[in-house]
């Protein structure tokens, strides 16, 4: 993608070409360097505000990265809410220990690229008001679908997406997560999930030319929830669709970012009560181009030490075995593969890629109660102390090949691979 910066950016150099008493100037360069003996897709890149260099000469001005003479589609990311960005992020393919050179230009404003990543979050006030986009919102206990009469939420709650798949989180008190196969490359239209006069409707779960909710959730947590087992017992945090007053006094969602390369939604949870306990739980979960998966992050503060966190895996349509992968030193892979979608219309591979570090192994929830039909793959973390993880899908109408065990099997390994891999950027001088 061209932009005018780079005409201008020539007329400056050819201008100080042309003044003998002016030394052109270098351009500022940097190198991304593939440190894997395999090909990188996508590889997402982060240049920290600080490692910039002659970034305060450039007062005001964002840096773009440059490759030959294109615009690599970038975004400026605030990471910590102080209002200034603090990092630029980009994707990039790199070839088996291949390094790349980059050039950085600068942009009064960001230029406009082709989002391969979105976030959609819509909520109306009451049951006769039209849905509305919102950045953010907060739930009370007492708010559910079951106690105000009507469902708040557009898709009840955000859902997010990039090139390759969707998800959509119910933030309506149920704080399980579903999935959207996509068929298409294309975003999501804004309006899936409401009506020509903007009332909260379920039309996602026929086919669309963009592709259909293709998961039965039930009273599991989804494909990546989480909970916590607590005396040898599964705890949910929330409740069933079933419920009018949540477990969570508070639960806050907020769209951090969304661009054309990353999006990033967070969730917090106030006083979440369980088992004469309290907890906070926070939840951040990321997306980039050209994988069928997410990125989350969770954390948990009020844990006394005899708790485990859990992150579910939804088993309600599963009839083949559970395979459980130990890829590198790094990640440990839980793994299904069925025709496990709506009806078992279609083949779907399912997958957690967990690090193996806290990494317990797995159990089984009921097959009824408040959080049932589940595998949970138990993970060992510190009170307050952030774990990441990955939740993969990949669909037959997504890719074809996905119908085959083996060959979800070999790119749910191949993405680990992907992840694990590492990048460094060197600036020159």
């Amino acid at each position: 993608m061209k932009h005018s910066f780079w005409l201008v950016g020539s007329a400056v150099l050819l201008a100080c070409a042309c003044s003998p008493a002016k030394k052109e100037e270098k351009p500022l360069q940097f190198t991304v360097t593939n440190q894997a003996s395999l090909a990188l897709t996508d590889k997402p890149v982060t240049i920290k505000r600080g490692d910039i260099p002659g970034l305060e000469g450039h007062s005001g001005k964002l840096p773009l990265v440059i490759s030959a003479s294109d615009t690599i589609a970038s975004q400026w990311d605030d990471t910590d809410g102080d209002g200034r960005w603090d990092e630029v992020f980009f994707v990039t393919d790199l070839a088996a220990n291949d390094t790349k050179t980059f050039t950085v230009g600068w942009a009064e404003e960001a230029p406009e690229f082709a989002p391969r990543t979105s976030v959609r979050f819509g909520k109306r006030e009451g049951a006769d008001i039209p849905v509305h986009p919102a950045l953010a919102d907060t739930l009370p206990a007492d708010g559910l679908p079951k106690s105000v009469g009507y469902q708040p939420y557009q898709t009840d709650g955000p859902s997010w997406e990039n090139d390759k798949v969707g998800f959509r989180h119910y933030f309506d008190g149920r704080n399980a997560k579903d999935l959207f196969g996509k068929k298409t490359s294309a975003m999501s239209p804004e309006d899936v999930g409401i009506n020509s006069e903007g009332a909260v409707e379920d039309n996602y779960h026929v086919m669309h030319d963009w592709g259909r909710d293709i998961l039965a959730v039930g009273n599991s947590v989804g494909l990546g929830g989480v909970a916590l087992m607590i005396d040898d017992e599964p705890a949910r945090m929330g409740v069933t669709v079933n419920d009018a007053v949540n477990n969570v006094e508070e639960s806050i969602f907020q769209i951090v970012k969304e661009g054309p390369v990353r999006s990033v939604i967070q969730y917090n949870y106030n006083n979440w009560q369980t088992h004469d306990r309290s907890y906070d739980v926070q939840e951040v979960s990321s997306i980039w181009p050209g994988m069928y998966a997410y990125k989350n992050a969770v954390s948990v503060d009020g844990m006394q030490g005899d708790e485990t966190l859990l992150v579910g895996l939804v088993n309600i349509n599963n009839d083949h075995e559970l395979s459980e992968i130990e890829v590198n030193d790094d990640w440990v892979v839980l793994l299904t593969h069925d025709q496990q979608s709506y009806e078992k219309e279609w083949w779907l591979g399912m997958a957690l890629i967990l690090p193996k570090a806290v990494y317990e192994g797995y159990t089984e929830a009921p097959k009824e109660g408040p959080l049932s039909n589940t595998y949970l793959a138990k993970l060992k973390v510190d009170n307050g102390k952030p774990v990441e993880y990955f939740a993969a899908a990949g669909w037959e109408l997504s890719e074809e090949q996905f119908t085959d065990r083996d060959y979800f099997t070999q790119y749910i390994t191949h993405l680990v691979e992907q992840l694990s891999a590492e990048v460094t950027v060197d600036w020159e001088e």
